[in-house]
C-alpha cells in the first residue's frame, strides 16, 4: 500500500485515524494497540508473508531487551555483553540472509571460481529500517538508557506505519515519551492542518516533480548498462535527472511520513534538510538521511573509536563506516564503491578543514567562498549518484567516462532522451527548439528551487526550525499559515497529485 495511492488515502488512513482517536477517548492503551494492528495490516498488505518475519522479530527482540534490562539491574555485565552480542548477531544474520545472500554467493563464485546458483529469496520491505531501529534499542537498553519497556509501545515503536518502509530510523528517546503521553491521543485541529500541509507538499514532490525526471534517468542508465556511447550531454542530463528524482522522491517521502504521523499527534524526527545546499560533504551527511547518519555515527563510528585515537585512525573509522553505510543500501558493489567514495570525500573534507584555506582564498568574500564550496560539493555528490544508480560497476565506469567527455559531447543516435515537453509540443504546436528550451528551463528551474527555496519543515514549522543559510543567493522566505489561502493552494496541489495515482510509482528508498 503506497502513500500515493487511493486505497491508502481514501480507506486505510481515514479508518485508522477515526479508530485511533475514538479509542483514545476511552483508553490510550487500546488506541495504541489499534495503531499497532493498523501498522501490521499496512505492512502485511504488501505481502502477508512479510509478517512472518516482522512479528517474530518484534517478539524476540523485545524478550532480549527485557533480559538485557534485568541483567543490567543485577550487575551481570558479562552475561549482558554476551546476550547483546548474540541478539545483534541474530538480527544481522537475518538481515544478511534476506538482503545479501545472493550477493555473497556471487562474490564467493568470483573469488573461489565456484558455481553456487542464486537462491530464491524475497526481500522483505523495510527490513533494514526495522532491524537498525531494534539494534539501536537493544544497545541503549544494555547501556541502561531505556526507562520503559512496554510490549504495546515497543511494537508500535518498531512497526509504526509512517516510518516502517523507508524510515526515518527511530530512536526510543524521541518516540516512547510520545506514546506514553495522553495528549498524543487527543484530536487536534492544529495537528490535522500541519499534517495535511506536510502530506500535500510531500505528494507534490513525489508525484509531480520526482516522477517527471524518472524517464530521463532510466533511459541514460539503461543505455550505460548496455555499453552505449552516451556523449557528455546525455550522460550529465541523465545523472542530473536522477539527482533531482532521488532528492524529491526521498524528501517527498520524508514529508509524507512526518505529515501522516502528525495527524496522529506524533512528531517524527526530521530526516532531510536541504542537503544540496551543503557547503561540504561533512555538512551534506548532516542533512541527507539524517537518522541513518546519526545511527552510523552513534553505533558504528564512535564504537570504532571515532576521532579519539588520532587522525589516521579517524580516517580509517570514517572509511569503514561509509563502506558499511554504502552496503546498507543494497547488495551490489556499486553501493560499496559509492560508500567508499563518500568515505574518501569525508577524509578530504576533514583534511581541508585541518590545513585551512590559503591566504588567497581567505581574502575572497564569504558568500563567494561558500558558493564555490556548495557547487563543488554538489558536483561531487552528482558523481557519486552516477555510481549509486548504475546497475553494476562496468555500467558506472561507462557512464563516468561519458560524463568526462571521453566519447564526445553530443549523445549518440542510440540514446533518445524522453522529453516532458513532447506532449506539450503536440498540444500547443511547439517547435523542437522551443521544446528543448522548455526542458532546460525545467531542469534549471528545479535546480534553482533546490538551492534557493527553504525546505518543507522551514516553511511549515517557521521559527521553531533552524534556518541554514544558502550562500549561492539569499534564501527566500516562505511561511505557511493555517488559513484559507494556504488551504486552497495545498488542496489544489493535492488534487493534482490524485490524477497521477493511476500509474504505479514506488518510492526509491523502498528497495533499500
Amino acid at each position: 500500500m503506497l502513500f500515493n495511492s487511493y486505497p491508502f488515502l481514501l480507506m486505510f488512513l481515514p479508518v485508522t485515524l477515526a479508530g485511533f482517536f475514538l479509542l483514545g477517548l476511552w483508553d490510550i492503551w487500546a488506541a495504541a494497540a489499534w495503531l499497532v494492528v493498523a501498522s501490521l495490516f499496512f505492512y502485511g498488505w504488501w505481502d502477508v508473508r512479510f509478517l512472518g518475519l516482522l512479528l517474530p522479530s518484534i517478539a524476540i527482540n523485545y524478550a532480549a531487551a527485557r533480559g538485557l534490562a534485568e541483567l543490567a539491574v543485577r550487575g551481570r555485565d558479562r552475561q549482558k555483553r554476551w546476550l547483546l552480542r548474540a541478539i545483534i548477531a541474530t538480527n544481522l544474520l537475518v538481515l544478511g540472509y534476506f538482503k545479501y545472500m545472493n550477493f555473497f554467493l556471487h562474490a564467493t563464485n568470483g573469488v573461489l571460481d565456484a558455481d553456487f546458483g542464486p537462491m530464491t529469496v524475497i526481500l522483505p520491505l523495510g527490513i533494514s529500517f526495522f532491524t537498525f531501529t531494534q539494534i539501536a534499542f537493544l544497545v541503549d537498553t544494555a547501556r541502561g538508557e531505556v526507562r520503559q519497556l512496554n510490549f504495546i509501545h515497543y511494537s508500535l515503536f518498531v512497526s509504526y506505519f509512517p516510518h516502517l518502509i523507508a524510515g526515518p530510523i527511530l530512536h526510543h528517546r524521541e518516540m516512547m515519551p510520545q506514546f506514553q503521553a495522553k495528549s498524543s491521543y487527543v484530536f487536534s485541529a492544529e495537528n490535522l492542518a500541519v499534517g495535511f500541509a506536510y502530506l500535500a507538499i510531500g505528494l507534490a514532490k513525489k508525484c509531480l516533480i520526482a516522477d517527471s525526471f524518472s524517464p530521463d534517468a532510466a533511459v541514460v542508465f539503461e543505455a550505460a548498462g548496455k555499453g552505449s556511447a552516451l556523449g557528455a550531454f546525455a550522460a550529465w542530463q541523465g545523472v542530473l535527472a536522477y539527482t533531482l528524482q532521488l532528492y524529491f522522491d526521498f524528501s517527498g517521502y520524508c514529508d509524507m511520513a512526518i505529515g501522516l504521523s502528525r495527524l496522529f499527534g506524533i512528531r517524527l524526527p526530521f530526516n532531510f534538510n536541504s542537503p544540496y545546499q551543503a557547503a561540504g560533504i561533512i555538512e551534506f551527511w548532516r542533512r541527507w538521511h539524517m537518522t541513518l547518519s546519526r545511527f552510523l555515527r552513534d553505533y558504528l563510528y564512535i564504537p570504532l573509536g571515532g576521532n579519539r585515537r588520532g587522525r589516521a585512525r579517524r580516517h580509517v573509522n570514517l572509511m569503514i563506516t561509509m563502506l558499511l553505510g554504502g552496503l546498507w543500501h543494497g547488495a551490489n558493489w556499486t553501493f560499496v564503491v559509492w560508500g567508499g567514495l563518500h568515505g574518501l570525500y569525508l577524509i578530504v573534507n576533514h583534511a581541508w578543514r585541518a590545513v585551512r584555506p590559503s591566504a588567497a582564498l581567505a581574502r575572497l568574500p564569504l558568500r563567494l567562498r561558500m558558493s564555490i564550496s556548495t557547487i563543488t560539493t554538489f558536483i561531487a555528490v552528482i558523481v557519486g549518484w552516477a555510481i549509486f544508480r548504475a546497475s553494476d560497476l562496468p555500467s558506472a565506469a561507462n557512464l563516468l567516462a561519458s560524463m568526462a567527455g571521453l566519447d564526445g559531447v553530443n549523445p549518440s543516435g542510440d540514446v533518445v532522451m524522453p522529453s516532458l515537453a513532447a506532449g506539450w509540443s503536440n498540444i500547443f504546436g511547439l517547435s523542437p527548439g522551443a521544446s528543448r528550451c522548455f526542458e532546460l528551463l525545467r531542469y534549471f528551474g528545479t535546480l534553482a528551487a533546490v538551492l534557493a527555496l527553504p525546505n518543507t519543515q522551514q516553511i511549515i514549522e517557521g521559527d521553531r526550525v533552524r534556518r541554514d543559510a544558502t550562500f549561492l543567493w539569499p534564501q527566500l522566505y516562505i511561511a505557511w499559515r493555517n488559513n484559507f489561502a494556504w488551504g486552497a493552494v495545498l488542496g489544489l496541489t493535492a488534487a493534482a497529485t490524485f490524477v497521477t495515482f493511476a500509474r504505479v510509482s514506488e518510492f526509491l528508498y523502498f528497495q533499500f
